[in-house]
């Protein structure tokens, strides 16, 4: 399914190409710029941050002591990548990565064209995350959202458009479903801009970013962040924020994490 149409769908994919390359400039792509507050509590406390040997940078979250899930398009064959350590009170350090699984469904090719595809990916840690960083639950409703509802979007990616040097800081915006949701793509916008003017939104290193909605008081997740655009469709960010909904691919999440020693917690 093409969202926004074929300009839209151009713009899409320039944005994520230039996620793919955010580390190495400040191009935007791909929480949150437009003022988010700093989020290391509520939202924030499961997301962390993987870096590439190629210059990338993207956002990921702990669903299970040493699991993380993040989007497919972040962790490409070719690449090594890290987890970055910026919870230590000493400097930030790499930790290593076991083992990368995809969901088998993944296209590269087919999200480059702005079409629905399995963009998820599951990280085995070398080594357990510490205490201090929770895993946080997947939402396990089979309905899609609707518009108007709302998510909270946690990421590390800049906080300034066009200024690459500002993310390393996980943030946190409320942002609401627009258009028609549905279980293969969803849509978001900051409610006080409508993706009209700029707003909240992903950005430069906020792909696989975790996109919650609050469950009877808890936070579940429901998505990752796949996409962006800047305002009335523009290249940038600060426009919509593309999630893949995990309502599809949940089951496979569940069989890979249990296959890679990584069970889920049970909700």
């Amino acid at each position: 399914m093409v969202v926004n149409g074929g300009r839209a769908a151009r713009i899409a994919a320039l944005c994520l190409l230039a996620a793919l390359t955010a580390a190495a400039g400040p191009t935007p792509a791909g929480a949150m710029v437009g003022g988010a507050a700093p989020a290391a509590t509520g939202a924030g406390r499961s997301v962390v941050m993987i870096l590439g040997s190629h210059g990338t940078a993207c956002t990921a979250t702990a669903i299970a002591r040493d699991l993380l899930l993040t989007a497919a398009h972040c962790v490409q064959p070719g690449s090594d990548y890290k987890l970055a350590d910026l919870w230590s009170a000493s400097a930030p350090q790499l930790k290593d990565i076991a083992r990368i699984e995809r969901d088998p469904q993944f296209d590269l090719r087919i999200l480059l064209g702005h079409l629905a595809t399995a963009d998820v990916a599951l990280v085995k840690l070398s080594q357990p995350l510490p205490d201090k960083i929770p895993p946080a639950l997947l939402d396990d409703t089979t309905s899609p959202a609707s518009a108007g509802d709302s998510f909270i979007v946690a990421g590390y990616g800049v906080a300034v458009r066009g200024d690459g040097r500002s993310g390393g800081t996980v943030r946190a915006a409320t942002l609401i479903a627009t258009g028609t949701p549905n279980t293969l793509q969803l849509r978001l916008f900051d409610p006080r801009t409508k993706g009209e003017s700029a707003g909240l939104g992903a950005c430069a290193g906020d792909s696989g970013a975790p996109a919650f909605r609050d469950r009877d008081g808890t936070l579940v997740i429901v998505g990752v962040v796949s996409w962006s655009t800047g305002p009335k469709l523009t290249g940038g960010c600060g426009g919509l924020t593309g999630i893949t909904p995990l309502i599809r691919y949940r089951s496979w999440i569940v069989s890979a994490a249990r296959a890679l020693g990584s069970p889920l917690p049970v909700q």
